[in-house]
């Protein structure tokens, strides 16, 4: 099973792109459409029009993964949320959107802050 550090960044492109364009067309993307650092130490992830493929783009100090999930029978969840074109996301919730898991509508319990415990 594949897995992401838990320390990294996650950056999810929102609008659906051309899987044909590859690895020089997404790094461009990155940096233009994204405008992100493409050398930086994240995670791109990018879907198709159908949404049943996902790629991840990410360096390595050495040169660029490019990692492709194709679903069968399904679709992916893509956050649509807020006009923003770029979504961040922790590793954990890539994880849960690749495992097909509707992101947007899992909440987490509030932080709370007490005083004392008596």
């Amino acid at each position: 099973m594949f897995r992401l550090a838990a320390d990294g960044q996650v950056y999810l492109h929102r609008e659906a792109i051309d899987f044909r364009v590859g690895i020089n067309g997404l790094v461009i993307l990155v940096e233009q459409a994204m405008h992100l650092d493409p050398f930086g130490r994240a995670v791109f992830a990018f879907c198709n029009r159908r949404r049943d493929r996902v790629q991840l783009l990410f360096y390595d100090r050495s040169g660029f993964w490019l990692l492709m999930k194709r679903l069968e029978a399904d679709r992916f969840a893509w956050p649509r949320g807020p006009k923003q074109p770029v979504v961040m996301l922790s590793s954990e919730q890539l994880h849960w959107l690749l495992d097909g898991i509707d992101i947007e509508a899992m909440q987490r319990h509030p932080a709370r802050q007490y005083r004392s415990v008596g």
